[in-house]
């Protein structure tokens, strides 16, 4: 798995902070680690935008690269077209994925918004920059309520665009979950057809960065260089 995309069912759902998450799992199981945002959205040029965010909670050891930037929190081919820069295609994306996964063991490619978001004119989205990869896609959900739908159309929209699907993280796990969240957890796997493989607590993002590091391993499955367990997670919180 030199290359691992990162999407999700919407938008501020936490990809950035799984994204991070994974970076640090990976790092301590002694991998090199790469994270590549194809499109900024929402950003100013001097503001610091997700791949440097996962550098400041994963470590200095993790590389990150940014290829386009827009300032309006818009869709990636909305933003381009109102600001007058030039979008991204897929080929762009999967060229500086490739350079990078030929210096690294692991290249974490994090989209913008959800699945099918546009990226360009085209309408070329993140599973087209995937499926030129050969890559799976992580889909990073939501807890609560509504999550079975939009996981499972996610889900769906991988397999008819012939991407594999890698799995579901829980991007923001709340300390108190109701009953809605504790019932998905084993409800995302069977709608979804993808394995559960982590819970990020709602909230992490605000770690220090040394305790993020140190925490992260532990809300991820062994696939994703961590030593979380759906089966004890189940456990731990029953419908």
């Amino acid at each position: 798995m030199p290359v691992l995309v990162v999407s999700g069912t919407g938008t501020e759902i936490g990809k950035t902070v799984v994204t991070s998450a994974i970076a640090a799992a990976a790092v301590a199981a002694g991998r090199s680690v790469a994270v590549l945002k194809p499109a900024q959205t929402g950003v100013d040029a001097e503001e610091p935008g997700d791949a440097a965010e996962a550098v400041r909670l994963a470590g200095p050891a993790v590389t990150a690269l940014e290829l386009a930037r827009y300032p309006e929190p818009l869709a990636p081919d909305t933003a381009a077209r109102r600001s007058g820069l030039a979008t991204v295609a897929p080929a762009a994306v999967a060229e500086a994925a490739a350079r990078l996964a030929a210096e690294h063991d692991l290249v974490l490619v994090e989209g913008a918004g959800g699945l099918l978001v546009r990226f360009d004119e085209d309408g070329h989205t993140l599973a087209d920059a995937a499926r030129l990869l050969a890559a799976p896609v992580l889909v990073v959900a939501p807890a609560g309520l509504g999550t079975l739908n939009s996981t499972a159309l996610t889900a769906e929209a991988l397999r008819a665009r012939g991407v594999s699907p890698f799995g579901v993280v829980i991007g923001s796990w709340p300390a108190a979950p109701g009953l809605a969240a504790r019932c998905n957890l084993a409800d995302l796997p069977e709608v979804s057809g993808m394995p559960l493989l982590g819970a990020v607590p709602e909230g992490s993002g605000a770690l220090a960065p040394a305790a993020f590091r140190t925490t992260a391993p532990s809300w991820l499955a062994p696939r994703l260089h961590g030593t979380w367990s759906a089966e004890s997670f189940l456990t731990a919180w029953p419908a």
